[in-house]
């Protein structure tokens, strides 16, 4: 009980921990922590990324496990987000779907490092990812159809003019709403997931604490109820590394998905 009274102190520290704050200038224009791993996480991908290039040029044929790991990944995105999705179209949309796969699963693992916070666990990066696909999509809707077209396509033709001028406005809001959605299901899922295993992880140390203080029965329990915490730990920790991997597909796949809508559309 001593241990648990200690609990929402720690928890107040853990999550003034996962705020933003400035590395360099402040947190509306400046450096964060966040934009740190940020770019710890993209300088990570450019060297996996030239490593399996250059791994890849020795031989005609894929050898080892990191080469052919690589490989297997590229192809999923290919077959699943773009081929499966995007059909004959896939192949101009294929380096931009990639990319942004890449960018989240890579934020994502870093994150799942202690001690690291994932680029993708604040909502300024998400945003800003989700204003990517946002503008991506617009912009192919614009380009395909022209402007007035693509706003016109928001609305089936064939309706009585009241109709299609209501579901116009439904359409135009669902179009903004996209972008809400998928930065905030992607910040909400990695920030919530990170919190969970702080909070596990600082139940594990206040319980094991009172047998670095004195040995005692007591004392003893409370390190035993540790060893639980910690197992729950792992699991969550194991569960946080599908985690990370799931986001990155479902935003690709949704981005991917918004892509085929306008590429179908009339």
């Amino acid at each position: 009980m001593d241990a648990l009274s200690k609990l929402p102190e720690a928890m107040d520290e853990l999550l003034d921990g996962f705020m933003s704050h400035a590395i360099v200038g402040d947190t509306t224009v400046g450096f964060t922590q966040y934009l740190f791993w940020m770019c710890v996480a993209i300088a990570l991908l450019l060297v996996v990324m030239f490593i399996f290039k250059k791994k890849q040029a020795e031989s005609l044929v894929p050898k080892g496990l990191f080469v052919n790991g690589v490989e297997y990944v590229v192809e999923f995105a290919r077959d699943d987000m773009c081929k499966s999705i995007l059909g004959d179209t896939w192949k101009k949309h294929f380096p931009f779907i990639t990319t942004l796969f890449f960018f989240i699963l890579f934020n994502n693992i870093v994150g799942i490092i202690p001690g690291c916070h994932p680029g993708t666990g604040t909502i300024g990066v998400t945003a800003a990812l989700a204003l990517c696909s946002f503008v991506y999509f617009i912009v192919l809707g614009c380009k395909r159809m022209g402007v007035i077209g693509y706003l016109k396509s928001l609305a089936p033709s064939g309706l009585a003019l009241p109709m299609r001028v209501m579901v116009w406005i439904i359409e135009l809001f669902s179009t903004f709403l996209r972008l809400i959605t998928l930065a905030v299901r992607l910040f909400c899922n990695m920030f919530a997931g990170h919190v969970v295993m702080g909070t596990f992880a600082i139940l594990a140390t206040l319980f094991f604490e009172p047998l670095l203080q004195g040995f005692s029965v007591a004392a003893l329990g409370s390190a035993g109820a540790s060893v639980f915490w910690v197992l729950i730990l792992i699991v969550i920790y194991l569960v946080e590394i599908l985690v990370a991997v799931i986001q990155a597909y479902v935003f690709t796949l949704l981005s991917a998905v918004y892509i085929q809508l306008v590429e179908q559309g009339e």
